[in-house]
């Protein structure tokens, strides 16, 4: 009872923890954030580290615990990690490429207890989607996996990351998704880490495009309420919700924009956490800054004293156009790219065209040239 009432005076609660549990893959994507390998890598945590892991969040915190890689399937301890996070009343998702799923896979991940499984599509197409995975019949594949994974009675989510390559099929893949029923369909705007560094410069969208996209995002939201959309490394799209409501004077809400009414952009460090491989702990995934290690501390230690932490909660230490922003609390912009461009998370969104309403100040930033069309 002492550890409930603890828990519930927090003013921040992890709502999601991604987990990157390996970073083997079979895979070779451009654009892959562990920088993921065929071969096993050394210092990846143990069952028994996993699970003792798993009770300490457990003990304080009730996440949705997203188990991810690399290729978590290669894990022959995955489907035992994820009914020990479910036995401790943690919900369970899964996030894979989807080659690897045959029936009897499917039917594993359900009997584990996993609620809900992402699987990446990152075209519209098999030449697309096989581009940018690397893998010739990997789209296929994937929507086999999709498919089986229905079947078993899993809850499915196609996740797609956003680049220049494919920004001309993301109403392809919306469709697909609506054709397949998916429960949900999540578009990544790329961020440049891992691999997706190497390819920062040809792929990244200009500023005013990824405001467009947005904005058909927001179209698509609004039209299809079927299925669930999101937008994700995208902070913007909560200014643009709430620029959008306001031009049709609609009141924001949760009758009328669900989830998006009632939570911000960018939630790395104050409603969301990682965990890598070695135990490291990030804001998220996308954020190379180190805000302890489980191998030495509890999570509920790191996630309430790190100082990282505590400055992804402070939206007044921002810097200059994000600073000066009147939709700061509910964008925050993208902590994740404002540490590739300058390296300092605290620095403002190099890809956002917005100007706050008095800000007067000229950035050099990527993102105001590639506005200009530079």
């Amino acid at each position: 009872m002492q550890i409930r009432e603890k828990t519930m005076e927090r003013t921040h609660v992890p709502r999601l923890i991604f987990w990157e549990l390996t970073a083997q893959c079979n895979l070779k994507c451009v654009h892959c954030r562990a920088v993921a390998m065929p071969e096993k890598m050394k210092g990846e945590l143990t069952t028994s580290e996993v699970f003792g892991i798993v009770d300490d969040i457990a003990r304080f915190y009730k996440p949705i615990l997203v188990l991810t890689g690399g290729e978590p399937l290669y894990r022959e301890d995955i489907f035992a990690i994820a009914s020990h996070a479910v036995s401790r009343g943690l919900r369970v998702a899964l996030a894979t490429n989807g080659t690897l799923i045959d029936e009897r896979m499917a039917s594993r991940i359900k009997d584990a207890g996993v609620l809900r499984v992402a699987i990446s599509i990152d075209g519209g197409d098999a030449k697309v989607h096989d581009s940018f995975r690397a893998i010739p019949g990997s789209f296929d594949a994937a929507l086999n996996g999709l498919r089986l994974l229905q079947k078993a009675g899993v809850e499915i989510q196609i996740n797609s990351t956003i680049a220049r390559h494919n920004v001309h099929q993301v109403a392809d893949i919306f469709r697909l998704a609506l054709d397949m029923k998916a429960n949900a369909v999540h578009y990544f705007m790329l961020v440049p880490v891992g691999c997706g560094v190497m390819i920062a410069d040809s792929e990244m969208l200009p500023a005013q495009q990824y405001e467009d996209v947005l904005n058909w995002m927001y179209d698509q939201f609004r039209a299809h309420k079927e299925i669930e959309l999101k937008a994700t490394c995208a902070p913007h799209y909560y200014r643009i919700i709430r620029q959008r409501a306001q031009q049709d004077g609609i009141k924001l809400s949760f009758e009328t924009h669900g989830m998006a009414a009632m939570t911000k952009g960018c939630l790395a460090g104050s409603a969301v956490a990682f965990i890598s491989r070695l135990g490291v702990v990030q804001p998220c995934g996308y954020l190379p800054v180190a805000a302890g290690n489980l191998k030495v501390q509890t999570f509920e230690d790191v996630w309430e004293h790190s100082t990282v932490f505590q400055d992804m909660r402070d939206p007044s230490l921002l810097k200059d156009k994000c600073g000066a922003c009147e939709y700061r609390a509910v964008c925050a912009g993208c902590r994740a790219r404002a540490y590739y461009e300058t390296g300092n998370y605290l620095d403002e969104e190099p890809y956002c065209i917005y100007v706050p309403q008095g800000y007067t100040a000229v950035s050099g930033v990527k993102g105001v040239k590639a506005a200009a069309g530079g």
